[in-house]
């Protein structure tokens, strides 16, 4: 059973809708569960309401009125998250999906994006002037929940983070107050910002720096899937190659099972691999040189790299992960890809529970480890990996067995790791668990919760309570 707050059972909320630009859906609203639905079909939060807001005001407004009333509030973008923290039992949920503008400006290099646009929608206006910005590997991802995480993908190595990129910032604060955050104001709170998760307010807006990328936004990208059976073998080589390589290529592992489906051969579906997934961003004219030495290593099943816009490698795998599965995740850094880690990987890979379920490592070098740890809230920089191990499938039925797989694999892998884990990847874990993953920056990141948000108002997130 649910129990229901105070606060939310005594809250006037025909006031707040009164108020609103956008619309205020209710448990008895017709289309309240699809407005509570979210990405990983796991989450089932039943929310006291859920502001779908229009504009800026509508969320200055739902912020006061919640404080007031005494609500738990939380905090949703347009994409998805692994713990389904934009979503809680009798809050009132900040829906910001309805706030998609985009703005590209080509001679400035830069981009301003709403908070409730997704990857997708970022990379089909940039790429349209052949640029891009960092983001991640799924272009479903909500830029919100990715960049206040960190951001870790595809031009990682060559130019860094998400949160590296980020210029400026608007964030409503918990008092209800709309503030910019850059380097020149609000430093202190732009510096927890990139990286420091949804724990300081409700970022209405984001302004990167863009890049120029491939040639006119056309990159050279895809798969070479290798035997499971080479799986050993490919990770020791992959181990030592990826740190070498120029920073405009790139390459994250993983292992998993072939989708049955085109552009895949018939033959290989259903087929257990250690998958490598290429991204070239540099001059063409060097591609061969490059490339010739990945493409032509061991007994590959297949070799996929083509020419490609941007945009179509950061979507790649957004039909094989819809909206609506169970999800169950685990994650870890990793200063090395040990012998002792390859073999535990070795022994769950071999036993994928379902067709969607995998593991994941994503380089953290180049650019990335530029930065110093103390820059931004994000700390991982030495050099490494981030590593997710998801339990992926459509069934209910089957979440005890992906989520026994998943917390299994992580276990025997733990030891292997440099401790904390991506934030963006985590789940409720626990207090110490978020703070391994800020190393020594969590101490600054509770001063500055506790001169922007003392009363911890944000705290439905990878919390960090105030100083």
């Amino acid at each position: 059973m649910t129990m229901t707050s105070r606060g939310a059972v005594d809250a006037p909320f025909a006031q707040l809708a009164a108020e609103l630009s956008g619309s205020l859906t209710t448990p008895d609203h017709p289309d309240f569960d699809t407005a509570r639905a979210v990405y990983n079909a796991m989450i089932d939060k039943r929310p006291a309401a859920i502001a779908q807001c229009q504009d800026v005001a509508d969320v200055i407004a739902c912020v006061r009125f919640g404080r007031e009333h005494g609500l738990d509030i939380s905090v949703r973008g347009g994409g998805h998250n692994a713990g389904g923290l934009g979503i809680w039992d009798d809050a009132l949920v900040i829906d910001l999906s309805s706030l998609r503008t985009i703005t590209v400006d080509p001679q400035a290099h830069t981009v301003r994006v709403d908070g409730g646009c997704t990857w997708a929608e970022v990379d089909a206006a940039t790429v349209a002037y052949g640029m891009a910005t960092p983001s991640g590997i799924i272009s479903s991802t909500g830029v919100g929940g990715l960049t206040l995480g960190g951001g870790i993908g595809y031009l990682a190595r060559r130019f860094g983070l998400t949160v590296d990129n980020l210029l400026a910032a608007d964030v409503v604060l918990a008092d209800g107050t709309l503030v910019v955050a850059s380097d020149t104001d609000n430093s202190d709170l732009f510096w927890a910002l990139r990286g420091g998760g949804g724990n300081f307010g409700v970022v209405t807006s984001f302004t990167f720096r863009c890049h120029d990328i491939g040639d006119n936004g056309t990159i050279i990208g895809g798969p070479v899937l290798y035997d499971f059976a080479d799986t050993a073998e490919v990770m020791r080589w992959y181990r030592e190659l990826l740190p070498s390589l120029p920073e405009e290529l790139n390459g994250w592992l993983g292992l998993l099972t072939i989708p049955p489906g085109p552009p895949f051969p018939e033959e290989l579906w259903g087929r257990k691999s250690c998958a490598i997934i290429w991204c070239y961003t540099g001059s063409p004219d060097r591609a061969d040189e490059l490339l010739g030495p990945i493409t032509g290593y061991g007994s590959p099943l297949l070799v996929g790299l083509q020419p490609m816009p941007y945009n179509m490698l950061q979507g790649a795998f957004d039909a094989i992960y819809p909206s609506g599965l169970q999800w169950y995740w685990r994650a870890d850094f990793f200063n090395e890809i040990t012998d002792a880690a390859i073999d535990v990987h070795v022994k769950y890979g071999a036993q994928l529970p379902t067709e969607q379920s995998s593991m994941h490592l994503y380089p953290i070098d180049g650019a990335v480890s530029r930065v110093p740890e103390d820059a931004t809230a994000f700390a991982y920089r030495d050099g490494g990996w981030a590593g997710v191990i998801v339990g992926v499938d459509p069934d209910p039925d089957n979440a005890e067995l992906i989520s026994t797989w998943t917390r299994d694999y992580w276990e025997e892998l733990h030891p292997t790791s440099a401790g904390g884990g991506y934030i963006n990847f985590l789940m409720d874990e626990g207090a110490d668990r978020v703070k391994a993953s800020y190393r020594g920056n969590y101490e600054r990141l509770a001063r500055v919760k506790a001169q922007y948000d003392p009363d911890n108002i944000f705290h439905i997130n990878q919390n960090i309570p105030p100083a």
